[in-house]
């Protein structure tokens, strides 16, 4: 990376979250010292952020550590800094390959209240992990015969329905199941519905080998222990940017009458010139402001791949019961729709009916609990 500067650069990174502060904590580590996080809201740690129900500790952001392994920057981090139990840092536990997919213990129901068997659950759970490693296999072999992973499953799933299961309502209900684990897979997928995504670069996707894990004492412990190693006075908190002048569009002076390249406007009217900018913010938010936040724009090839890429959203509701209902060792609560065999996984009125987007809960481990 050549910087104008050398060490003297003075570099402004957008955003506080995990990217932010490890792009401050690198920069510093290699002996930048104008190094300044540049925050719109009043807190640090973007969407790793641990609440708690009572005494409870719940995650109202992110979750997992997916593929904790040496591997993963996060978990080295995690393990440096004492944070996760000894099982998780186990080799066994690192070695350990889930293809992205976590063998939790499952308790089944169905939209009528039923507690459905895994005898009934298993054949359709089975199809449709083999439905979805065909998928990845496309990648590697150049060849789509529909555009899209949803497309895919539902066609090959009737289709093999019909030749493995002879009692339509068997067959029905284990077509219901797979609608929900398709709602599953949007989740893990980050997407609205599987028709989104690709076939061809759905194999793309790499997955680190280790069983996934929680922070015993929440997420946002890696927050505090990564910023606790930076200057008190690198972030700005409650400054949201206006706009990225760059690219020489404006100069930029300090108190000594240096000029930079780079002119950051914040929306109260501050201004800070910089060397060099880090935009660590999320794809969405670049959807919706990219035409504005940066000036000049960002070259067209760049400002598609923005446009192209997709986004979806993945919400989280707590729920909590005087007693369970569900097994001592389940881990996660999955609900089937017995009017769903038809395959889907949008529903079409999702402001009065989005309790049909649910795939389920997953039931809190002792710890978070």
């Amino acid at each position: 990376m050549a910087f104008l500067q050398g060490l003297d650069s003075h570099i402004i990174i957008v955003g506080c979250g995990i990217s932010g502060i490890g792009a401050a904590q690198k920069l510093l580590n290699h002996g930048f010292h104008n190094v300044r996080i540049l925050e719109a809201t009043g807190r640090c740690g973007g969407r790793i952020r641990t609440g708690r129900l009572g005494k409870k500790i719940v995650e109202i952001g992110a979750n997992w550590i997916h593929g904790p392994s040496q591997e993963n920057p996060v978990f080295r981090l995690a393990c440096q800094y004492n944070l996760l139990d000894p099982e998780s840092m186990s080799e066994e536990n690192q070695a350990m390959d889930i293809g992205g997919h976590p063998p939790f213990v499952p308790n089944w129901f169905s939209s009528s209240g039923k507690r459905l068997g895994p005898e009934l659950m298993l054949p359709a759970t089975s199809l449709f992990v083999s439905l979805t490693e065909e998928c990845q296999d496309f990648h590697a072999s150049g060849r789509e015969p529909v555009p899209s992973v949803g497309q895919y499953i539902k066609r090959e799933a009737r289709r093999r329905a019909a030749e493995l299961w002879d009692d339509a309502a068997t067959r029905d209900l284990r077509l219901a199941t797979m609608s929900m684990l398709l709602k599953l897979e949007c989740c893990i997928s980050g997407t609205h519905t599987m028709d989104d995504v690709g076939l061809g670069a759905f194999g793309m996707y790499k997955t680190l080998p280790g069983l996934d894990c929680t922070f015993p004492g929440g997420y946002e412990g890696l927050i505090s222990c990564m910023m606790n190693e930076l200057p008190k006075d690198v972030v700005s908190f409650n400054r949201p940017v206006k706009c990225i002048h760059w690219n020489n569009s404006v100069q930029g002076a300090d108190s000594s009458g240096r000029t930079f390249p780079v002119l950051v406007e914040c929306e109260n009217g501050e201004s800070f010139p910089a060397d060099h900018v880090i935009l660590t913010v999320p794809l969405g938010y670049l959807k919706r402001h990219q035409a504005t936040l940066l000036s000049p724009p960002l070259p067209l090839p760049k400002v598609h791949s923005i446009q192209r890429m997709g986004f979806g959203t993945n919400n989280k509701i707590f729920v909590e019961f005087e007693q369970p209902f569900w097994d001592p060792d389940c881990e996660s609560i999955y609900f089937v729709w017995e009017d769903e065999a038809d395959l889907v996984d949008v529903v079409p009125d999702l402001q009065t009916s989005w309790i049909k987007k649910l795939f389920g809960f997953t039931v809190l481990k002792p710890t978070e609990r």
